[in-house]
């Protein structure tokens, strides 16, 4: 079938991308599900800061490709041995396909899939499969998923089946955005009730862990960004204190308020300074859980000594070590209930032509979640 898609040709261009224009729309041919796939209409796609990261060339992909990642839709088509999904069900995406049988897999840390390690960078299905061209000529799968389409062709374990009462707006950004910040707060750090947060970034993700740690029972929720109106939105979704990371002496700052650092520290922003921050308001023995991913290059450094005698710990956090099929759930029952407001997070709705603006926004730092509307 024919469809409307964003292609990435060339990474790293400059801004504004309005003018530069790394993504073109194109009509491109995607061929029907195979084995175990699925075809699925796409309803809304999140433009999400990995996807920005790919744009930047701060982490390589095969090319040309179509990106995206974060996605809900409507499934079309099943192909040959699909079991879990009929056309008609609604479905979430999810970034990493888990084979099911790996060494990850079998431990119960689907997200750490060995397949989907691989398939990721060669720019296929996890089958190896490649279902999309242009003229001829291959493109390569984004993440296993390729959501900035009107349509995709993905495994079956890609897509979570969700409720149809649930709208497929909302929905749009918890196969990435809730899963890797609630997932953070709850799954990776474990935040016990009266425990001391810090989210560091305020981006979609951040948000998001910062509704995990109300959820989890915090008693204190710093939340540290360099915008004052998500600090100020930080605030209505139930920060308990707010920081501009700006500031020359905030670490100081933040440290003298909460009595010498906080228990937890994530954070969401994947960058080295944000990152710097984290670990300096992490108090002694406290964890800092990094979901936030920076150049595929950057480094970021500390004192080893300290490290040891603080009792200090860092974890990284990759979508919120969330077992899909059993956080998906649970999490959609949360948002059900008003305890995961995700629709506060929507900074409005785009067509495909208007992409690459979105990514300017994006860049800027004036958004949250922009949701992709493919079909206009």
């Amino acid at each position: 079938m024919k469809m409307k898609a964003a292609v990435l040709r060339e990474q790293g261009r400059s801004r504004p991308y309005a003018s530069t224009v790394p993504l073109t729309v194109e009509e491109v041919d995607l061929d029907p599900p195979g084995p175990g796939e699925v075809l699925y209409k796409i309803i809304g796609a999140g433009l999400c800061h990995s996807d920005l990261s790919t744009i930047e060339n701060l982490r390589p992909r095969k090319l040309p490709t179509i990106p995206g990642h974060e996605a809900a839709g409507i499934v079309e088509e099943v192909g040959p041995g699909v079991t879990s999904l009929q056309p008609g069900d609604h479905v979430i995406s999810v970034f990493v396909t888990s084979c099911g049988d790996c060494r990850y897999c079998n431990a119960g840390r689907p997200n750490l899939c060995q397949g989907s390690s691989v398939s990721r960078t060669n720019g296929t299905l996890i089958s190896g499969a490649r279902r999309l061209s242009a003229k001829g000529e291959p493109i390569y799968h984004y993440s296993g998923l390729s959501v900035f389409a009107q349509y995709a062709v993905v495994s079956q374990h890609a897509l979570i089946k969700i409720p149809k009462d649930i709208p497929l707006e909302d929905a749009t950004i918890f196969g990435c955005a809730v899963l890797t910040g609630v997932g953070a707060v709850l799954n990776t750090a474990q935040v016990p009730p009266g425990g001391q947060v810090a989210v560091v970034g305020l981006g979609g993700v951040g948000m998001n862990a910062l509704m995990g740690a109300v959820i989890a029972g915090a008693e204190r929720i710093v939340a540290v960004d360099l915008s004052a109106d998500k600090l100020k939105l930080a605030r209505e979704l139930g920060a308990t204190d707010t920081f501009l990371a700006g500031n020359a002496d905030a670490i100081q700052e933040i440290r003298d308020a909460t009595d010498g650092g906080l228990d937890y520290v994530v954070e969401t922003a994947g960058s080295i300074p944000a990152m710097t921050m984290a670990y300096g308001i992490a108090a002694r023995g406290g964890m800092v859980v990094s979901a936030g991913l920076p150049a595929s290059n950057a480094s970021f450094s500390y004192l080893h000594a300290a490290l040891v005698s603080d009792e200090k710990s860092i974890r990284g956090s990759y979508m919120g070590s969330c077992v899909p099929k059993r956080d998906i759930p649970r999490f959609l029952g949360l948002y059900q209930r008003g305890k995961l407001p995700v629709h506060k997070l929507r900074s409005g709705f785009i067509g495909l032509e208007q992409i690459n603006e979105g990514f300017d926004r994006l860049s800027d730092g004036t958004v949250l979640r922009q949701i992709l509307r493919p079909h206009g």
